[in-house]
């Protein structure tokens, strides 16, 4: 299941994809997993735990610079990680627009979010510690930091290579604020 909503989204996976998925007629899938939103919920947590992990474990470089290469050579290789061109669950989820979708949209607005609000935390403490300029907007570059992570997911869902998805996270590294 968790492959199918990755590369495919949340409104773009049909029961019929879930199904050959997972070998499990749709009644059974029912009873076994719940509704849609049910199985997209259980494969965005098995996402965030056993792939999308790497933003967490960013956190605890030693510098700020660190944090955020990390973070996006981490979006570069996940997003690229099968010949597919997966890119990530959290952006092709994203996509899902309509009302039938809005627990999976707010479900990934709340994943998003939480991961702003720790690197926020964690560039103030850079900040705090002298490691960022004392005026520093640890916001906006936690924001940012994320906005180039999910380009560089839109661009390997496109099928652009890992090399040049890592060359653009070096670039926004380059631009990183320096003491």
């Amino acid at each position: 299941m968790l492959r199918v909503f990755w590369s495919k989204g949340y409104e773009g996976t049909s029961y019929s994809d879930l199904v050959a998925a997972t070998g499990v007629e749709r009644p059974a899938l029912y009873s076994a997993f719940g509704n849609k939103e049910a199985m997209f919920l259980r494969a965005l947590e098995r996402y965030a735990s056993n792939y999308g992990n790497y933003l967490w474990e960013a956190l605890r470089e030693p510098t700020s610079r660190q944090v955020a290469s990390r973070v996006l050579e981490g979006a570069a290789e996940l997003t690229t990680w099968f010949a597919t061109n997966t890119g990530c669950l959290g952006i092709n989820g994203a996509l899902a627009a309509s009302d039938d979708a809005e627990p999976a949209r707010r479900a990934l607005i709340e994943w998003r979010a939480a991961g702003e609000e720790a690197l926020r935390q964690r560039f103030e403490r850079a900040r705090e510690e002298g490691d960022l300029p004392k005026d520093a907007d640890c916001a906006t570059l936690a924001a940012f930091i994320l906005a180039v992570s999910h380009g560089i997911a839109v661009q390997a869902k496109a099928g652009f290579p890992r090399e040049k998805l890592l060359q653009v996270a070096r670039q926004a590294v380059s631009t990183w604020p320096g003491l």
